[in-house]
């Protein structure tokens, strides 16, 4: 079932707050034409940061890999008052920003002397309850470009995939690469074999996990052995749990994959699954 979304009632772009039907971009912003620009989403949990440094570095990295000069950290106060303007600065919320390269006459080439384009925009989230949840899924090609390390907002390949599960019923699109897991369509994926936990490692063929990179710090606190390494859809018959994590869908454990109309995974244990969610729901609730 599709969740309809609402507009926030306020955005700030550009260096000015306004309301979503009076924000314009031009129709050359290189965002619009290309995709030429990236974005970031960051948690607030009751209206304290999880990870901002983390989420903005992330930020600082995408913008340094597509050679766009601007400071991710001077968006920092902005954040706080995007919370502050929509009455959001107590409850559970998120910010999102995207940094286009910005307008110019349309080139494959990247035009000298563009001013960036900034939008930055605060919206509820429901972040309680994730750990009653689990999810079917299935799983497909991976399709996406080979630089999904860098968080773009051109997501047609993400879009498409999260489509067809959505479609077809299931909550997410787990990506195959060669046969190799890479990632869900908007989530990190994690497997549990014989008590060690495997994911993808960093690359160009994965978007590095803020809440990835969490959930592999509270393995090594609780003494959980992780190997960051890309498991074979033949592999599944080892595998005992999977779960997925990201910004917003925190840690969900996966209860079934289907793929090519066929299931060729079912849960069989949620114990690590579940020690890891208790831990998260502390840290990000202090």
């Amino acid at each position: 079932m599709k969740l309809e979304k609402k507009y926030p009632s306020e955005v700030y772009l550009n260096g000015k707050w306004l309301k979503p039907d009076e924000a314009y971009v031009s129709v050359f912003d290189r965002a619009f034409m290309f995709g030429d620009g990236v974005y970031e989403v960051t948690p607030f949990y009751k209206g304290k940061a999880f990870k901002l440094k983390e989420h903005l570095k992330r930020l600082q990295y995408s913008l340094d890999q597509i050679q766009v000069t601007f400071d991710a950290f001077s968006l920092e106060n902005l954040m706080y008052e995007a919370l502050d303007r929509l009455n959001l600065n107590e409850t559970d919320a998120a910010v999102y920003i995207q940094v286009s390269r910005g307008a110019a006459a349309r080139s494959h080439f990247i035009p000298e002397k563009i001013e960036t384009s900034i939008l930055l925009y605060a919206f509820p989230v429901a972040l309680e309850g994730f750990e009653n949840k689990t999810w079917e899924v299935m799983a497909t090609e991976d399709k996406r470009w080979h630089r999904c390390d860098i968080k773009s907002t051109a997501l047609l390949a993400n879009v498409m995939a999260n489509e067809e599960a959505i479609a077809a019923g299931f909550a997410e699109n787990l990506l195959v690469r060669k046969g190799y897991f890479t990632e869900g369509s908007h989530s990190s994926l994690f497997f549990v074999k014989y008590g060690v936990l495997h994911t993808h490692p960093e690359g160009p063929e994965i978007l590095s996990g803020v809440t990835r990179a969490e959930v592999i710090n509270i393995c090594a606190d609780l003494n959980i052995k992780v190997v960051e390494k890309a498991v074979h859809i033949d592999e599944l018959v080892e595998v005992d749990e999977i779960f997925v994590t990201g910004t917003t869908t925190q840690i969900i454990p996966i209860s079934s994959i289907t793929h090519k109309n066929k299931k060729v995974y079912t849960a069989r244990k949620d114990s690590i699954t579940r020690k890891l969610q208790k831990v998260f729901i502390e840290r990000t609730r202090k």
